[in-house]
């Protein structure tokens, strides 16, 4: 069992000391200090016991004994560079490939979302030919430069920031909060039709379309899941300009929608990207990560004449890993857990939805799930204060969940997918207690959701989980002169 090696203050004026201040931490008032963790569990210094909603990382649970028996004795035979042959990493890939269509045939293996989303850039670039990339609004995509540079997620953070001039924005195909909601007789089009107008735009400015890039479902952009039908038209556009479609899949792939492996199946076996990458859950907390493209897309990216290496993608430890990782999916059937899980959760979220005013959407796919708070179900305006002081209340009874979008105010539910009903049913149970007695403290009533901003309740909530002063209709609401929230600054989870 791990012990604690140095008292937590300790801990803290170390990392505070030694540690750059941009690299945040949850719960900056009084952090939590995690020295174990095991299936859909995190212990901390003394022993406590948390629920761990928030790691979509350790996908199969934390510290799986077969995922740490199969990396520990590759490790004791040997981990090299993938310039020898090994069995591990040419299984692995067929392995992989066998959850993909067809088309998708060819994998680098790399050690990071950011790095598996950057070379997707490098490949799509090389096989059109051309420079102009499109991403959605409030996507994030990785932390190398041309990624923020794709990633609004981040860069509307910086006061400073300058916009790519060859990259291009679209709404963001939220069917809830964005420009086409649900009662639009089709968003996929008109959200489609947007990509196409940019298309056109860039055309005629003298520019030519590489790419487009989305997650296939957006996390930190507030778990906004496409309406059936958007990704088939943009890659149709897409398409015709010469551009290729990449799916982000580093969130929410390996089967966490419960009803596919592959978010991006959701649209529909109609389609299929051109680009696939793979991250985070892929090694169960093992730092790698993949892309996987066509045939034809490959080749294009060799003819440049530059050989591509990386050191440590695709070593025998890393594949011997990520084959754990999908043998434990299999065996356990964790796919068919987050279907019938998520379903699960997702039915005890939408009879919050009917008794608490504050709930203003309901929205997700197998342990993907985000609930959206709101003051107003008419305005929508984005109850933040109101989400992060769900997100403290629950860490004080040991639950752990995040809350992120533009707004700061949608609850992700994104656990280790050996999340059991059982954990949905205690957590809901929370969520439910704490949503009424905020609604006691504002004053709200179901039938009364047309207003229900209280400003003569004058508490203060807490900052949010990463340290930003938070306020609400509860005291000093956040909001610029013309009473459209502003945007704040936030952590990927």
């Amino acid at each position: 069992m791990s012990v604690e090696r140095v008292e937590k203050k300790k801990t803290l004026d170390l990392r505070k000391k030694h540690i750059g201040p941009s690299c945040k931490i949850f719960f900056t008032h009084d952090p939590i200090k995690i020295i174990r963790a095991k299936g859909q569990y995190m212990y901390d210094e003394k022993g406590q016991q948390y629920l761990d909603c928030i790691n979509n990382v350790a996908h199969v649970g934390h510290c799986h004994p077969d995922v740490v028996k199969a990396g520990a004795q590759q490790m004791e035979l040997l981990n090299t560079n993938s310039r020898f042959l090994h069995d591990n990493l040419v299984l692995y890939a067929q392995r992989l490939q066998d959850t993909l269509p067809d088309k998708l045939s060819v994998c680098y293996f790399v050690n990071s979302g950011s790095e598996a989303n950057d070379l997707a850039l490098r490949l799509a670039w090389q096989y059109t030919g051309h420079k102009d990339i499109i991403t959605l609004d409030n996507a994030y995509h990785g932390h190398v430069s041309s990624l923020i540079d794709i990633s609004p997620y981040k860069f509307h953070q910086a006061s400073d920031a300058e916009l790519n001039q060859s990259v291009h924005v679209a709404p963001s195909p939220d069917v809830y909060r964005g420009k086409y909601r649900a009662d639009h007789p089709d968003p996929a089009t008109a959200y489609a039709d947007e990509v196409k107008d940019i298309i056109h735009g860039v055309c005629e400015k003298g520019g030519k379309i590489a790419a487009f890039i989305a997650e296939s479902l957006q996390s930190c952009g507030g778990q906004v899941i496409p309406p059936p039908g958007y990704f088939q038209q943009v890659a149709e556009h897409v398409r015709k300009a010469g551009g290729i479609f990449i799916a982000d899949e580093v969130q929410v792939g390996f089967g966490r929608v419960g009803s596919h492996f592959w978010a991006f199946q959701l649209q529909g076996e109609d389609f299929v990207p051109d680009i696939v990458t793979m991250g985070k859950p892929i090694g169960n907390g093992h730092p790698m990560s993949c892309v996987v493209t066509t045939r034809e897309v490959a080749e294009a990216f060799m003819s440049s004449g530059m050989e591509y290496f990386n050191t440590f993608g695709g070593n025998p430890v890393s594949c011997a890993i990520g084959m754990a990782v999908l043998d434990v999916i299999e065996k356990e059937d964790l796919q068919g857990n987050a279907l019938r899980v998520g379903r699960h959760l997702t039915r005890l979220l939408e009879k919050q939805k009917e008794k608490h005013p504050l709930v203003g959407d309901i929205r997700g796919r197998g342990l993907f799930s985000g609930v959206e708070l709101v003051k107003d179900r008419l305005k929508l305006t984005p109850a933040t204060a109101e989400a992060q002081e769900v997100i403290y209340k629950l860490k004080e009874q040991y639950i752990l969940l995040s809350a992120d979008g533009p707004h700061r105010n949608v609850l992700k539910f994104k656990p280790p997918m050996c999340f059991s009903t059982e954990n949905a049913d205690m957590v809901v149970e929370k969520i439910d207690q704490i949503l009424t007695e905020l609604e006691e403290a504002l004053g709200m009533k179901l039938h009364n959701t047309s207003n229900v901003e209280n400003d003569s309740i004058k508490r203060k909530l807490p900052t949010d989980e990463h340290g930003h002063q938070c306020h609400s209709g509860l005291a000093h609401n956040r909001v610029s002169t013309q009473g459209v929230p502003q945007r704040t600054k936030r952590l990927r989870t």
